[in-house]
Formats: structure tokens, C-alpha cells, sequence
């Protein structure tokens, strides 16, 4: 288990990655990259490196300040050198680019959402449901959540669709507890897609908390945004998460907050009270994510990037 398992796993891998027959392996986590490079040297396949983060911060937060200049300069030489051993490098988002190397190699696919039949919400009057999709931590706002539930009528409700990955889920429940939320929060596991999708279209407003401090989280791209639009909901985003923010903008489909500050999250809940005004964000939420935010685009760029790789042989 952990990354020493995963590392102790690679050779394997690799070996599982030459004998599948593939003419392109598509790695999408660092220990990945490094299978599929060897891979590819041993059967001749070409490799292509999915970036879905920004992996020179990602130890920012284990390290003391001064040693995180030292870090990142570590492994942004380390993604530059798995860029130069692969064929291309695949980006999911804005500002993962530059420690990939040439431009040449690198195709943007963003991480939107493909399209699931899913009937929107009929937003009505009453107590609210808000809902927070996917992993949940204190760096995903638990902290702020709660204190901004503590603000709002004792009726409306939080539904967490997801798992605690940071370890915190039992400071969260105290927590909970101490505030006499217990009984106003609803948690489920992880679920399949379909169904988390039924249970989020179930909600009133989607929530995506990411708190400031940490790279991954101003560049962040959630496919929960992207789920959330499609079921109809309004989101309440962080205005710091840059990528985010402009999309509720372009699409407007929600409101953006300081995610850090409970009082402005309960005041963007209050502001959403209104069914006729969530459904209105909702609608364009909805029609953003069949549009321009759809996966129909992203595929085809995809699709090309394995064709120009590795043409099929003329019939």
C-alpha cells in the first residue's frame, strides 16, 4: 500500500504494459509515467503522460518553507525529463504546461464532463439540501462548511457523496457534533457514477470548497463542477480557484466566495434561496456542460492525438 507499494509495483507494471499489444500507453499518475516509459522502450509503443495536477507543489504542504523552493525545483526537472522520454504530454487544465518541455508535445484535453442522461432539478421552494461531491478534507472546506451550516435555518441540509482522504473524517464529526449538525448531515460512500449523478440531482446547491494556500487548488478543474452543472444545480466556488471562477462566469452558473470565510458561504446560500434564481443558474449551468464544457470536443482531440501516434494501417 502507498507509494512504496506502488513503487515496488513498477517493474510489473511495465512488464504488464509491453505484453498488452498496445501501440499507445496512456499513463496518468506519476508511477504510471515511469511504467509506461520503460514499456514503451521495451516494445516499441508510444507513450503519452496524462497531467492532471501540478506535481512540483505537491509536497509544499509536508515541507518546511524553506525547503519548498528545492522541492519544486526536484520535480519540475523530474517532469521535464518524463516529458522528453515521452511522445506527447496531455494537460487536463491551465498552468501544467511549462514543466513538460517543448510545446510541440503537448495537447491540452480538458477534464469536462460526457454527457449523462440525467433529468435536471426541479427547484422548488422549502428547506435547502446542499451537497459536496468527492474526496473530502480539511483542504476541501470542511471547516468553513460546517461553521457556514451552523448559520442557516435548522432545516436545510448537507449531503456528502464521497470519502474523508486526509484522515480528518473523525474531527469532522466531533465537530459536527459539537455544532448539533449530526443529525442535519447525510453521508454516502463512494457510488457508482449514475448514481452519485441521481443523488446530486437530488440536491438544491453543489458545493466546491477548495481552500486557498495550495497550488492544486487555485488551478483545480473538478469534474464535480462539471457533474453538478450537468444535474442542474447552482455551484458556490472559491474565487481564488482561477480556472473555476471562470468558468461559473462564463457560464453563469453560480456564485463565487472566499471559501475560507463561513459567513460568506451561508450569505451565498441565502442568496440562492430563491428556486426561480437557482434554477436560472442551474438551466445555464446545464446547457454550458452540453456546449462548450462538454467532453464531445475533448475526445476528438484525444482520439486525434492516439491517431497521429500511431495511424491505423490502411484497409
Amino acid at each position: 500500500p502507498g507509494w512504496a507499494g506502488r513503487l515496488r509495483a513498477l517493474p510489473a507494471l511495465a512488464r504488464a504494459a509491453a505484453a498488452s499489444g498496445a501501440a499507445v500507453i496512456h499513463a496518468s499518475e506519476p508511477d504510471a509515467w515511469a511504467a509506461a516509459i520503460l514499456a514503451g522502450r521495451r516494445c516499441g509503443a508510444r507513450v503519452v503522460l496524462d497531467v492532471h495536477e501540478h506535481y512540483p507543489s505537491r509536497l509544499d504542504t509536508r515541507l518546511p518553507r524553506g525547503l519548498r523552493p528545492l522541492a519544486r525545483a526536484a520535480l519540475r526537472l523530474a517532469c521535464r525529463l518524463a516529458g522528453q522520454a515521452a511522445d506527447a504530454v496531455v494537460v487536463a487544465k491551465d498552468g501544467l504546461a511549462a514543466d513538460f518541455g517543448p510545446a510541440a508535445r503537448i495537447v491540452a484535453v480538458r477534464n469536462y464532463a460526457a454527457p449523462v442522461a440525467i433529468p435536471p432539478r426541479r427547484h422548488g421552494p422549502g428547506p435547502l439540501t446542499l451537497v459536496h461531491a468527492g474526496a473530502m478534507g480539511r483542504g476541501r472546506g470542511w471547516p468553513a462548511l460546517l461553521e457556514a451550516m451552523a448559520r442557516l435555518p435548522a432545516t436545510d441540509r448537507l449531503r456528502l457523496i464521497g470519502r474523508f482522504t486526509d484522515g480528518s473524517e473523525a474531527d469532522f464529526l466531533a465537530r459536527a457534533e459539537a455544532l448539533g449538525l449530526a443529525p442535519r448531515i447525510e453521508r454516502l460512500p463512494w457510488l457508482p457514477h449514475p448514481e452519485a449523478m441521481a443523488r446530486l440531482a437530488e440536491a438544491d446547491i453543489a458545493l466546491v470548497l477548495f481552500q486557498p494556500g495550495e497550488e492544486n487548488h487555485r488551478l483545480a478543474l473538478p469534474h464535480k463542477l462539471f457533474d453538478a452543472m450537468q444535474a442542474g444545480l447552482p455551484v458556490i466556488a472559491p474565487a481564488f480557484a482561477e480556472e473555476v471562477a471562470g468558468i461559473l462566469r462564463d457560464a453563469g452558473c453560480g456564485l463565487l466566495v472566499d471559501s475560507a470565510d463561513a459567513a460568506a458561504i451561508a450569505a451565498a446560500v441565502g442568496a440562492l434561496r430563491d428556486p426561480a434564481r437557482r434554477a436560472a443558474l442551474g438551466a445555464a449551468g446545464r446547457q454550458a456542460a452540453a456546449g462548450r464544457y462538454g467532453w464531445e470536443a475533448e475526445a476528438a482531440r484525444l482520439v486525434g492525438l492516439y491517431r497521429r501516434l500511431a495511424p491505423l494501417p490502411v484497409a
